[in-house]
């Protein structure tokens, strides 16, 4: 496989997954800390935008450490994607109006609130794990503790972005 064909598997998997789990430094150590957050990826800009508050603390976090984890998972279909990256806090309403979705009103009244934030999160590397699938992959498990052979599971590269 092709180093572009990689990256483009990465975004597809964004796409498709949707949500990550956003890991930040949390200010206090070595400490980290994990939320789901709504992925909004943006491949032609090699960008990753998120909705936030800035009444939030991972904002604060980001702003000590920019360095982040996004961890991306979907276990019915075994893919997974973890991506490491910058991070950094924007005041962008146009931006927000863009990414805005009708379910962010579970958040926040309008696309017009003066908490919103966008988080900007420039990629450097990935890693995924891409199976054929929960059915496939137990036949091939089965199969392997029959034979004693090694089950190729799906194909797992780490990604320079």
């Amino acid at each position: 496989m092709s180093h572009r064909h990689d990256q483009d598997r990465v975004w597809d998997l964004i796409d498709s997954i949707k949500v990550a789990m956003l890991v930040t430094h949390d200010g206090e150590g070595d400490g980290l800390r994990a939320r789901p957050m709504h992925a909004h990826g943006h491949r032609e800009e090699d960008t990753i935008y998120f909705l936030t508050d800035r009444r939030h603390h991972k904002d604060d976090e980001i702003q000590i450490n920019d360095n982040i984890c996004l961890a991306f998972a979907d276990t019915g279909r075994q893919r997974y994607l973890s991506v490491t990256g910058t991070a950094t806090v924007l005041d962008d309403p146009e931006r927000v109006r863009d990414l805005w979705e009708a379910p962010d009103k579970a958040y926040w009244d309008d696309e017009n609130d003066p908490d919103i934030r966008v988080l900007r999160v420039r990629p450097s590397m990935a890693e995924f794990w891409d199976s054929p699938g929960r059915i496939v992959t137990s036949v091939k498990m089965a199969a392997a503790a029959l034979t004693g052979a090694r089950p190729k599971l799906g194909d797992n590269r780490k990604v320079a972005l």
